[in-house]
């Protein structure tokens, strides 16, 4: 199985290979944005191709984290970490989280 480093690394490298925005952060998380939209229109209408639109902003995420020098796959982990451990209780029909 491929880790998400190698595949930060191999969407950066397709990026540089066709050409694609390496530099300007905010237009890559325009593209993001716009790729999570054809992922709720897709899951909205029941569209064949939600899966493939989901790896469209997986892809973008994966490569504006390698732009940025983020090891995506640490900063999951820990987050995941940091969530397991969090408490929530339901305060007047409310979700909350009671510690961190």
């Amino acid at each position: 199985m491929t880790n998400l480093p190698q595949l930060q690394k191999r969407v950066y490298e397709n990026k540089i290979a066709k050409g694609f925005n390496v530099t300007d952060i905010y237009r890559e998380f325009c593209y993001m944005q716009m790729e999570l939209s054809e992922a709720i229109e897709a899951y909205a209408k029941k569209k064949p191709d939600l899966g493939e639109e989901l790896a469209d902003v997986a892809i973008y995420l994966l490569g504006l984290s390698e732009i940025l020098g983020i090891d995506l796959e640490k900063e999951i982990l820990a987050k995941m970490a940091k969530n397991e451990q969090r408490q929530y209780k339901i305060i007047d029909d409310v979700l909350t989280r009671i510690n961190e």
